[in-house]
């Protein structure tokens, strides 16, 4: 059954479109003028794309909320999304605001208008939600970060016990089991924030029984099914692994196939999952999941080893290890190269798109790793050489002659010959050292991996310029930033006004801390002035909603520059008010 889900989820992504979903088309057109009302709504995607209970909301010329059918594929496929509307539309404009997830499991949404008989004069907005709450977000990424670095440890742990055969394995078992752990509890908690992240909404509405329902069905809840009954058959290796006897062949396939498994559930839910070539991607991302973690989890390994060891670990050991990392790295140049042509499109989106930049930041720490890399060889070379020549000092005798009065009368025995291991500690001391520089770096390269597993591709990126906005016509959200101080605590409030229009808002408020992590308050409250008119002040009465504070019912009635007043409370006694200037919109 798991074997058949692992193939589904390889075999099943196989498409020609680009990783993350761009619109290509709308059905009606945005901002058409129809003589007569449409049956029904199509949306044309670069890709195929999930739908969701909520992925299409209607508002007709006086804001009222259309009833209409549910969302399904049109027929042109899996890349469309279509829903019907109701037999009879009055004359006026219509603002369709939609939601959809990726191939590669991203939330993608916008809006756009069509009109029936004439256009309104005023088109009604409305607020298409943020493609992501901050507060699930921030913990739906954390928890992919954590992942990405449980895999590495647990994965490359196993095969450094495998194939290095470091004389204290038990050394690593608590290091093994932090790496079986985290990756179990990791993928737990992206299963439970699966179905809020698709949404966009806070985190107190992952336990939706139509969310669990939507998220075992789908793709990712399905790799992420498949990666936790990997991790239950992981235990009993992991426990096979720590034992003194060496394994069977049964029990190093075993281990061989959970390692491609696991690495298979990244690639079945992420951006080689959809685009161009996608069983050769899939491959490619699996291979670079795996050197990614031999390398990385294996240099963790070693460090421990190196430092934790009751005595001199043989030098066999780390030359083994020396070469499974070259083998790695090869892999990951070989694997990296075609991700990166598949990722970017073309050269200018390596400096034009941001997946292109934080690629080339990749690229410049892979290299700086590279080179610790070779740093470590060579004292890994060294300590060969030294622990050779101390072998075989210690085996070959050496005659030494003992003069009794100035005549050679006999000859001490080689044992009692003493042998330096200065050379020896010399070399381990620096191969500690330059393994160290490699697990700090290995980090910084295993967080931008997994940045960049989130991030719009280039090509995508490309795809996405080319086709029609998704929200033309309508009016941007005003966002405006809010820098606070209140003694030695300090940092800034993202303050977003949806529309930023006459009439009704919603308001979302967000505060970051001093280092741009999200940050928690007290209290915060918003009011709303317009000293030309003397309206005012209007309390927004935004509510803490589990990291971010926030409104749907905030009503401006004039257009104009209006003062919104944002006071942030940080203790029981400590607060600050911060005054700024917000143009609203007829």
């Amino acid at each position: 059954m798991l074997l058949g889900t692992l193939l589904v989820l390889l075999l099943g992504g196989a498409g020609t479109a680009s990783a993350h979903a761009a619109l290509k088309s709308t059905d009606p057109g945005d901002g058409t003028v129809l003589k007569s009302a449409p049956r029904d709504l199509t949306l044309t995607f670069t890709e195929s794309v999930g739908l969701l209970d909520d992925s299409f909301r209607v508002l007709d010329p006086k804001g009222k909320r259309l009833d209409i059918g549910d969302a399904g594929h049109g027929p042109g496929g899996s890349d469309t999304a279509t829903v019907s509307l109701p037999a009879k539309l009055a004359q006026g404009t219509y603002t369709v605001a939609w939601r959809v997830v990726s191939a590669d499991s991203h939330p993608v949404s916008g809006a756009f208008t069509f009109s029936v008989g004439k256009a309104s004069p005023a088109p009604v907005a409305i607020a298409t939600a943020p493609t992501e709450d901050p507060a699930t977000a921030s913990l739906y990424n954390m928890a992919r970060y954590l992942a990405y670095l449980a895999a590495a440890l647990l994965i490359g742990t196993a095969v450094f016990l495998t194939v290095c055969g470091p004389p204290e394995p038990q050394r690593l078992s608590r290091l093994l089991w932090a790496g079986w752990g985290a990756l179990l509890g990791s993928s737990l908690f992206l299963l439970v924030l699966r179905a809020p992240y698709e949404t966009g909404t806070g985190p107190s509405s992952a336990f939706s029984a139509s969310g669990f329902e939507r998220t075992l069905t789908g793709r990712p809840g399905l790799a992420l099914l498949a990666r936790l009954a990997l991790l239950l058959v992981a235990a009993l290796f992991v426990v096979r692994l720590l034992r003194r006897e060496p394994l069977t062949r049964a029990w190093r396939a075993l281990g061989a196939v959970l390692a491609v498994g696991l690495a298979l559930t990244w690639a079945a839910a992420e951006h080689a999952s959809a685009g161009i070539q996608v069983p050769v991607a899939m491959t490619s991302a699996v291979l670079h999941v795996l050197a990614m973690a031999v390398w990385l989890g294996g240099l963790a390994a070693l460090l421990t080893t190196l430092y934790r060891a009751s005595a001199e670990i043989p030098a066999t050991v780390v030359t083994r290890f020396s070469r499974l990392a070259f083998t790695s790295v090869t892999v990951l140049v070989a694997t990296g190269v075609y991700q990166s042509w598949r990722g970017l499109g073309s050269w200018n989106a390596l400096t034009d798109t941001t997946y292109g930049r934080l690629l080339t930041v990749k690229l410049l720490a892979v290299t700086l790793l590279v080179a610790v890399a070779g740093l470590s060889r060579r004292w890994t070379g060294r300590l060969a050489t030294v622990d050779a020549e101390v072998a075989v000092a210690e085996k070959v005798p050496v005659p030494v002659p003992v003069r009794v009065g100035g005549a050679a009368a006999s000859e001490a025995p080689a044992s009692e010959v003493p042998v330096s291991a200065g050379g020896s500690s010399a070399s381990r001391r620096g191969l500690r050292r330059s393994v160290l520089a490699e697990v700090a770096v290995g980090i910084v390269v295993l967080v931008l991996s997994t940045v960049l597993s989130g991030t719009l591709p280039g090509r995508a990126a490309a795809e996405a310029a080319a086709a029609p906005p998704a929200a033309a016509g309508l009016p941007a959200a005003s966002v405006t930033m809010v820098p606070f101080r209140v003694g030695n605590n300090g940092g800034k409030v993202q303050v977003t006004l949806d529309p930023g229009r006459t009439g009704q808002n919603s308001v979302e408020a967000v505060v970051f801390g001093p280092d741009g992590g999200i940050a928690s308050v007290p209290e915060i409250r918003i009011s709303f002035t317009l000293p030309a008119k003397e309206i005012g002040p209007i309390d927004a009465g935004v509510k803490d909603q589990g990291g971010y504070w926030a409104t749907n019912d905030l009503t401006l009635p004039i257009a104009g520059d209006w003062t919104m007043r944002t006071t942030i409370r940080v203790s029981d006694i400590d607060q600050v008010s911060v005054e700024k200037t917000v143009k609203i919109v007829g």
